[in-house]
């Protein structure tokens, strides 16, 4: 894993017991995963107006705030991005669309499963 990530998730983890008026990170944490899945749609959105733009060192700052606070919900929700990184490890030298195909005969996701939707597919 880059040693970036890897810095940032172990941040992002110390940051979980930090006063959350001290800390951004923290202040996000203590407000809980609403608050930061918002975050990541604002980014999300701002990444994609940039883009649009096509300004790359706006699209480069925009990306950035993006990862940051989706590395931010999964250190949240217990996870870090050695599991997206892994992730993305299984899916290389797979085609897309076998991939996609192979999702789609899974079990329904979890979401789905939770709301009784078993049928409902990723």
């Amino acid at each position: 894993m880059s040693e970036v990530l890897e810095r940032l998730a172990r941040t992002l983890e110390a940051r979980k017991g930090a006063d959350p008026s001290a800390s951004y990170v923290a202040g996000l944490y203590a407000r809980g995963l609403d608050a930061i899945l918002k975050k990541v749609g604002e980014e999300a959105t701002e990444t994609v107006i940039a883009a649009k733009g096509g300004e790359r060192e706006a699209v480069v700052r925009e990306t950035a705030d993006l990862w940051f606070h989706t590395l931010v919900m999964l250190a949240h929700l217990g996870l870090g991005p050695e599991a997206v990184l892994s992730e993305l490890e299984r899916r290389f030298g797979l085609s897309g669309l076998a991939e996609k195909a192979a999702r789609s005969q899974g079990p329904a996701p979890a979401h789905a499963r939770a709301a009784g939707l078993d049928s409902v597919r990723g």
